[in-house]
């Protein structure tokens, strides 16, 4: 074992951590909904197509999305009951999406898969793609087809950053479930044929560096407390001092970055034989009463999770599905949990700025404090100009949408979502020819 200090990047932001809510509360296994509406869309790619029919009785565990192509991921039952119902549901991003809904039987029992007897990278890698398994932080991207690289890799980083305010939901696993992550790091490093793995976490966490402390065969490099210093090319640069380049991808540079969430879930499907069925979320924020850590099943309606933590105080204001930064704004609770969910926000007047926005003032703060060098104030005036090409010249499709440009506006501009459609439209505009 190695623990060091990761190298420091001059720029990116500090924003309050607001996690004090949670940090010190354990995470508790919800009781399932009488209802669960499973989304076939909660991964990067191709949607799952459902493989039941209404009526059709399902144990938890099986399938009832399968993938649709490399670039996909399967979906399972994560209650027992029946399927009275598959619907399109529009979800907070105004998506039409296709949801499985289950009525709950409270059967508790488990429809798991066999046994492994080969632990090959081949068989590895095959289980963790049966499973469903996809990048548990945010992004979505199927484990499988990240743990099978074109070219041989030779560090594997795991992100324990967390970075984003009030979210705990990393944290409390890697203090209650160390050795779980642990066996899951293993076999995802067995996958990739690596020997070398690094465990990056922000120095703001101290009981989760020292948890990690007792493995000989990890380095464990503890990070400057930093916004976004979960992203993979920083997280890439403060670990290994390797920089990403601008339109290439961790395994250019020979690197592979998991979330701490993921490495549970393989764990689980290797030596649990489980599919993803759940995931741990934090609900937080001065506008639930109790806020909470909590593992629940994949499909949980949102206010469920709030009814669980004592309901909404009546000076909440503002409704987020993720974290404060890279979060979506919810027009209420009629939302699903979905895999790559780990936090649900209910804020109050003095967590939030009503302040309207005003013309850019030409200070320069959104390009001085972008982690990815950026000009957002060009990107954003050249894509309300509806001027595409321009903004893609100043590296729209660059952008990670950190939120740091909009948290620092004195104009309160709304430029992650100008940024946001620019790349949109980029997209069109070279699929149309």
């Amino acid at each position: 074992m190695s623990i060091k200090k990761g190298k420091n990047y001059p720029y990116g932001i500090h924003v309050p951590d607001r996690k004090s809510l949670t940090e010190d509360k354990p995470i508790e296994s919800m009781l399932a909904p009488e209802k669960v509406y499973v989304c076939m869309s909660q991964h990067i790619g191709a949607p799952a197509i459902p493989c039941v029919a209404v009526g059709d009785v399902v144990k938890k565990g099986v399938m009832v999305g399968q993938a649709s192509g490399v670039i996909s991921a399967n979906v399972f039952a994560s209650v027992s009951g029946t399927v009275v119902g598959i619907e399109d549901i529009v979800n907070a991003l105004g998506q039409k999406l296709t949801y499985v809904v289950i009525e709950n039987n409270h059967d508790e029992s488990q429809t798991l898969f066999e046994d492994m007897t080969d632990f090959s990278p081949a068989s590895l890698i095959e289980r963790i793609r049966l499973a469903g398994i996809v990048g548990l932080g945010g992004a979505g991207f199927p484990t499988a087809v990240k743990l099978s690289p074109k070219s041989q890799l030779d560090v594997l980083i795991i992100n324990g950053a967390e970075c984003e305010p009030y979210l705990n939901c990393d944290y409390r696993l890697m203090l209650e479930r160390t050795d779980d992550i642990y066996k899951g790091i293993k076999y995802a490093a067995a996958a990739l044929k690596i020997n070398r793995i690094i465990v990056g976490i922000e120095a703001n966490k101290p009981q989760a560096i020292k948890a990690f402390e007792r493995f000989d065969d990890l380095e464990v490099v503890i990070l400057k407390k930093q916004y976004p210093m979960g992203s993979e090319k920083h997280l890439i640069y403060c670990t290994t001092g390797r920089k990403v380049p601008c339109g290439k991808m961790p395994f250019d540079v020979g690197v592979c970055v998991q979330n701490i969430k993921t490495m549970i879930a393989c764990y689980e499907a290797i030596d649990l034989n489980k599919p993803l069925t759940e995931t741990v979320i934090t609900v937080s924020g001065n506008g639930v009463k109790e806020p909470k850590n909590l593992k629940v099943p994949l499909g949980t309606p949102f206010n469920t999770l709030v009814e669980y933590c004592g309901g909404l105080s009546e000076q909440t204001m503002k409704l987020v599905a993720g974290g404060p930064m890279m979060g979506k704004a919810l027009v209420g609770l009629n939302q699903f949990t979905r895999k790559t969910d780990s936090g649900l926000l209910c804020l109050q007047r003095e967590e939030i700025s009503l302040q309207s926005a005003t013309n850019c003032i030409n200070c320069g703060m959104c390009a001085k404090n972008c982690p990815m060098r950026l000009m957002p104030m060009y990107i954003e005036s050249f894509t309300l100009a509806g001027d595409y090409k321009n903004a893609e010249r100043y590296g729209a499709m660059n952008c990670i949408e950190c939120g740091s440009c909009a948290f620092n506006c004195p104009a309160k501009r709304a430029l992650v979502q100008s940024i946001s459609l620019a790349k949109v439209k980029i997209k069109e505009m070279k699929k149309n020819g």
